[in-house]
């Protein structure tokens, strides 16, 4: 598949999934695995090897998303918020922060990663977001906007337009999303 219609392919079921997920809606988990198994043939090509691990990783919160969801699924699909403890929103952040740090010291010392200290910061912010997220967390919708952000000048400084611009739609996603799981956690 040529790299034009294969990034065209991920912003696409990306650009679907999130949407899906700002619905709460249980098949936004495995449009989101179609998702993630594209970009991270789009990412590897690009040499953007933290976020090539990323969608790997990412495949997994979403498998056990996805079987969570389904756990705590209400009768029309949906599922309820949960609100997320500030001690573990700190825990999880910091886990974060350290693994992002563990990462970077990896890819800028043993790979040629274009942007090993920022690609893999965002990386490890991802997975929290990620993480909380599929536990129902509103506040996974704060920290996809801020990371989404970052995310959209790193991908125009490599020159990746298209998913610059899928994640400046994800930012807008985000904030739909950030509206929407408040007022379902009200």
């Amino acid at each position: 598949m040529n790299a034009t219609l294969l990034e065209w392919a991920a912003v696409a079921f990306s650009t679907l999934g999130v949407w899906l997920m700002t619905q709460r809606r249980m098949i936004a988990w495995p449009v989101g695995l179609i998702s993630v198994a594209l970009y991270a043939l789009v990412f590897a090509e690009a040499k953007l090897y933290s976020d090539t691990l990323l969608q790997v990783a990412f495949g997994v919160f979403l498998l056990y998303g996805w079987i969570n969801w389904h756990r705590q699924a209400q009768h029309d699909g949906r599922i309820i918020i949960v609100p997320l403890a500030p001690a573990h929103g700190a825990r999880d952040l910091g886990l974060g922060l350290a693994f992002g740090l563990a990462l970077g010291t990896i890819m800028h010392t043993h790979t040629d990663a274009a942007l090993p200290w920022l690609d893999a910061m965002l990386a490890a912010l991802s997975l929290v977001a990620q993480w909380w997220q599929a536990r129902r967390h509103t506040a996974a919708w704060w920290l996809w906007i801020g990371v989404n952000v970052v995310y959209v000048g790193m991908y125009l400084v490599k020159s990746l337009n298209l998913t610059a611009a899928l994640y400046l739609v994800f930012v807008g996603l985000a904030v739909m999303g950030l509206r929407a799981w408040k007022k379902a956690g009200e």
